[in-house]
């Protein structure tokens, strides 16, 4: 297991290519991060339904710009990393995601075969959504695809800009203790909120 450097605010896209699975659609994440930032100049011209049809997907999703703010990733790293090349950004293979549609709503869950653990550092906020049960779900990235302004410093006024389902909420703390999120062993289960940021269940 490799633990990478500090990652807080740090900028990647992702392109998940979807294939129909045989419980539903499930799709390949590859990942620009760390081998780049995901240049905005080239992002900005990717054709999704080009690289579909390049690499005989059903679909190919644009899923970013983003930016991680957990502190640190450990990683269970493949013996080979997988690399693609979309509109001259490289992407890593990081994961194998199971969807709840074709174009998932918010606040639905996705399972994610990630193996990694999420590590968000004492004295660092978070940003969290409590659903109906009492489960928390730390915001794992932001992003900046419906909202292109969207920053570090808007974060903690997300409450009122949330179209939140009933009896979900949005609360900010400042960490304590180094939270850790373990999907080593398991799925990841994520979700997204009404801005396109994505939240991994706290187990």
């Amino acid at each position: 297991m490799t633990e990478r450097e500090d990652v807080f605010d740090k900028r990647y896209g992702e392109v998940l290519l979807v294939t129909a699975g045989a419980d539903g659609p499930e799709a390949a994440v590859y990942n620009s991060f760390p081998l780049n930032d995901c240049p905005a100049e080239l992002w900005d011209k990717l054709d999704a339904e080009a690289i579909a049809k390049e690499h005989g997907a059903v679909a190919a999703l644009l899923n970013g710009p983003r930016h991680w703010l957990m502190s640190t990733i450990d990683k269970v790293a493949p013996e080979r990393q997988e690399i693609e090349t979309f509109g001259g950004i490289d992407m890593i293979k990081q994961a194998t995601v199971k969807l709840s549609s074709m174009n998932p709503a918010p606040y639905t869950v996705n399972h994610v075969d990630r193996r990694t653990v999420f590590n968000f550092d004492a004295g660092r906020p978070v940003f969290e959504l409590v659903d109906p049960q009492g489960q928390r779900w730390v915001m794992q990235t932001y992003s900046k695809a419906v909202d292109r302004d969207l920053d570090l410093t808007g974060l903690p006024g997300l409450a009122t800009r949330l179209d939140l389902p009933e009896g979900w909420r949005y609360e900010t703390r400042t960490l304590t203790e180094r939270l850790s999120v373990d999907t080593t062993t398991r799925d990841a289960h994520v979700t997204q909120d009404s801005l396109g940021n994505s939240y991994s269940l706290e187990f």
